[in-house]
């Protein structure tokens, strides 16, 4: 692959720059892996854990420790760990559906939550089964124009009503930090000193070992998030997982299959092993991704973009946001991240109008798992301000020769 030599030049520099922070990640690293090989230990875990089952699945121990292990990982009562969850929304949707009742109100208190959850909110009577549709009312309270929670709007925002504070940890297709877990706690701090009942939930998608805690660690009552995102490893071809109390986590198991049944039943179909290994892999493939998206914000400023988070700051989610000044920008270099795959390598992605979304989207997405964003990514919708969102790489050399090429790409189209 040939790069010219200022292309591979601001590389180097910007490698040199963020050593101390590779650093960093990679102690994050050590901590979490230390963490899941703890939990695997505690629960006894051995290769006939990982047969099938069929059917019903009743009895498959497998699966049981599965969720015990993800429980001990996340620092919670109980989990919920399934192939049968289709995406990070359908398990998102699964939470909330599974705790909150007809006259109950969601309160998301991190702003309009990412574009594929709307529709699973929706409007009262949409008539398509959504949370309002249902009768559970909902509102939100923007962040203010620093980012910052708006505390007084969040104490006039919940009220009698108000059953569950929804928290949103990445920052989705906005132009703001994502939340680190100590924000989180604060926000916990903040929502139970108004209401200690209020049930806490955390969108924990693309945030799962990007820092040594989760949010369930600081007093977070259930988060859920994606297989095919972190913790899945790279290896765990679909599912979810929900984490936090014993009672709320049961109530979503309740939404998943059928009351009465829940957890108990659920055939793996020849899945658990690669959860189980991709759990095991998760930590150290995550920091890849990490280190990945902390030098595209050091070479992207040293070419005079904005970007977030810059290169020296904590890190709490896989997504580097970068801003660019036209749709052409833009487009050209997710096309150019599409050419660095080893899958699809020879497809040009365009933006199209995505199921959920509610811009045309342009995606890049050459990847083993179908929508698996631990591999390196690049998605955005098209629309001002014109912002490219790179997630993932499942080794950093990956995430190098994804930078690289979209650099080579954009230059060859005279964009840079």
């Amino acid at each position: 692959m040939h790069f010219e030599s200022d292309i591979m030049e601001i590389m180097e520099q910007a490698e040199e720059a963020v050593q101390d922070h590779f650093r960093t990640i990679e102690r994050t690293i050590d901590h979490n892996q230390w963490k899941v090989i703890a939990a695997f230990q505690k629960q006894g875990i051995s290769d006939y854990h990982f047969a099938s089952s069929t059917g019903y699945g009743y009895n498959d121990r497998g699966r049981e420790l599965l969720d015990l292990v993800y429980a001990d990982v996340f620092g919670a009562e109980a989990a919920l760990v399934r192939p049968h969850f289709v995406s990070g929304t359908h398990t998102i949707g699964t939470a909330l559906f599974g705790v909150l009742r007809p006259g109950d109100e969601l309160v998301y208190i991190t702003g309009k939550p990412y574009d594929t959850l709307h529709k699973v909110i929706g409007k009262p009577g949409d008539g398509t089964g959504s949370l309002q549709d249902f009768g559970i009312g909902y509102r939100e309270v923007p962040l203010l124009e620093d980012g910052a929670l708006d505390v007084e709007g969040i104490r006039v925002a919940i009220t009698p009503k108000t059953k569950v504070i929804g928290i949103q940890r990445s920052r989705g297709y906005d132009w703001r930090a994502s939340f680190t877990v100590e924000a989180i706690k604060a926000m916990v701090e903040l929502v139970k000193s108004i209401r200690s009942d209020l049930i806490v939930f955390v969108d924990n998608c693309y945030g799962e070992f990007t820092e040594k805690l989760e949010p369930t660690d600081v007093g977070v009552d259930l988060i859920a998030g994606s297989l095919i995102k972190n913790p899945g490893g790279g290896l765990a071809a679909s599912g979810g997982y929900i984490a936090g109390r014993r009672e709320l986590v049961e109530l979503a198991a309740y939404r998943l299959t059928a009351p009465g049944i829940g957890g108990e039943v659920g055939a793996m179909l020849g899945t658990t092993r690669s959860l189980y290994q991709g759990l095991f892999l998760a930590p150290h493939l995550v920091g890849q991704a990490v280190k990945g998206s902390v030098v595209a914000a050091a070479v992207f400023e040293r070419l005079g973009f904005t970007t977030r988070p810059r290169p020296e700051d904590p890190r709490t989610d896989l997504i580097q946001a970068i801003e660019f000044t036209s749709a052409e920008h833009l487009i050209t270099f997710v096309q150019g991240v599409q050419k660095a795959s080893a899958v699809d390598a020879h497809v040009t992605p365009e933006p199209w109008d995505m199921p959920g979304y509610e811009h045309p989207v342009i995606m890049a997405a050459g990847t083993f798992i179908q929508g698996g964003s631990l591999e390196l990514s690049a998605d955005a919708p098209i629309r001002e301000p014109y912002i490219a969102y790179m997630q993932g790489g499942l080794t950093y050399s990956h995430c190098k020769l994804g930078v690289l090429t979209a650099l080579q790409h954009m230059k060859n189209k005279g964009l840079l």
